[in-house]
């Protein structure tokens, strides 16, 4: 349980739980701006555009980016919902890059409407990432 010096976080995705512990601030990119976190902050509720969150615990400051979500705020701590979410200290530049070339090739195949769409989805995202990284 926080107490009144720290905050409760916890951040999900589809796949797994990535954060989950009591941290001095949260920072995420919300559709309406930027926003950070505090302990005891007001309860709020609000949707997650592509950027990365920044959990700022007592031994530094982890970023993770995530594709988009929501953010919900209540007395008992900040939740994060993303639809997919990524350490930026676990992401692969050359790995990154070959992705990127890959679903770029898709993205410019007229053949299937329906791939072509999800592989322009898809681009927008993981160059969102390669640019968080930078």
């Amino acid at each position: 349980m926080a107490d009144a010096q720290t905050l409760h976080f916890s951040l999900v995705s589809p796949e797994r739980e990535l954060f989950s512990g009591d941290v001095k601030q949260v920072d995420a990119p919300g559709v309406e701006g930027e926003f950070g976190v505090l302990p005891q902050h007001a309860p709020f509720m609000t949707v997650l555009k592509p950027g990365v969150v920044r959990i700022h615990e007592a031994s530094g400051v982890t970023p993770v980016f995530v594709r988009g979500g929501f953010a919900d705020v209540t007395p008992a701590g900040l939740t994060i919902l993303a639809e997919e979410a990524v350490r930026l200290a676990d992401v692969d530049a050359a790995s990154l890059e070959s992705e990127i070339a890959k679903v770029r090739s898709d993205a410019n195949d007229p053949g299937d409407e329906v791939r072509r769409k999800r592989a322009i989805e898809r681009l927008a995202y993981l160059e969102a990432l390669r640019s968080a990284l930078n």
